[in-house]
């Protein structure tokens, strides 16, 4: 659940009382926070952060790419992440030229075990390892349907922009064509283009639980986007933004990612059930299973196998030896 205390812009320190009774206390990290004047960004490489592909960063922004097509670019974190309890607000811009639905192709927010990696999913890599919250501004699905006379019913129709969720193990693709329907953790539509005040997006990951939340409206409140519980992240992934443009394009502009550590007060019960996460994976989604698991199953599955196969070799060679007696006695028989 969220915070009271979260419903505010934090700058330095403060601490509340979670809905479900546990006490936090939230504390700025400066090492994963990104904000004016970027001191060093793009030029120095003791910087925190480093620049990749189109981006370019101004006095008031990181700009992951220029309202021009077929662009991309991205921001990183140098440093990675070993806190398990996290909040990271981001303060994002997109803006340009071109008409609704004819503008692309959006902006993600990354905590993933890989960095620095050109791709087609946002500008990063496809085939991620851990959380990806995109801001998709196309709607790629809905334009071919479309094109092939098709329509959504009003139950599954998206309007865009639309803001979601994925949790990746490094085997799952995400699907561009369908923009990310089957692999949807969660969901909001969010109307960020050409605000003319300030936008934000939200990301809560504490006690296993993911949260996002949209302040989009200029009012200083955040509106509920998703929350799905039985999150499983690891730890020491890396920080990052991205932004892609193809034939139709957006100014996708970065202010600033503040990350805050979470300090939740849990009983020793819930310290020891704490167990270490290796791979990425959300409780009760088949298609996110731990790899360990799929490993496990295959050994039983193996067990299984050699063990009806020597069961079959034991009975071909009893029934192998009955024969043999039996024509044995048939050839004795014929010399007397």
């Amino acid at each position: 659940m969220i915070c009271a205390s979260a419903l505010i812009f934090i700058t330095a320190l403060s601490s509340g009382v979670c809905d479900d009774g546990h006490e936090m206390e939230e504390f700025l990290k400066r090492e994963y926070t990104l904000s004016k004047p970027y001191q060093d960004v793009g030029v120095s490489g003791s910087s925190h952060w480093e620049l990749m592909g189109d981006a370019l960063v101004s006095s008031d922004y990181v700009r992951l790419t220029p309202d021009q097509q077929s662009k991309q670019g991205a921001i990183w974190s140098r440093v990675p992440c070993h806190l398990s309890d996290w909040e990271l607000q981001v303060h994002f811009k997109v803006h340009g030229q071109g008409k609704k639905n004819l503008n692309g192709d959006g902006l993600a927010v990354w905590y993933t075990k890989e960095r620095m990696q050109r791709g087609p999913v946002f500008g990063n890599r496809d085939f991620f390892t851990g959380l990806g919250v995109f801001v998709d501004t196309y709607p790629n699905e809905e334009k071919l349907m479309e094109a092939q006379r098709k329509r959504y019913t009003p139950r599954t129709q998206r309007i865009f922009p639309y803001v979601l969720a994925m949790v990746g193990n490094g085997s799952i693709s995400y699907d561009h064509d369908r923009d990310g329907r089957p692999t949807e953790l969660g969901g909001c539509n969010a109307m960020v283009r050409n605000q003319k005040h300030e936008t934000f997006i939200f990301i809560r990951y504490v006690r296993r639980r993911l949260t996002v939340m949209m302040d989009i409206d200029g009012q200083h409140e955040w509106r509920d986007c998703l929350d799905v519980p039985g999150v499983r992240l690891p730890q020491g992934f890396y920080f990052g933004a991205s932004a892609v443009t193809g034939d139709l394009s957006d100014n996708h502009d970065l202010i600033s990612m503040k990350l805050y550590q979470l300090t939740i007060l849990r009983s020793k019960q819930e310290d020891e059930e704490q167990e270490e996460v290796l791979v990425p994976s959300v409780d009760n989604i088949d298609l996110l299973r731990p790899p360990a698991d799929e490993e496990g199953v295959s050994s039983v599955g193996i067990f299984f196998t050699v063990l009806f196969s020597l069961l079959g070799v034991f009975l071909l060679l009893v029934v192998g030896l009955v024969l043999y007696e039996h024509w044995s006695e048939s050839r004795r028989k014929r010399f007397y």
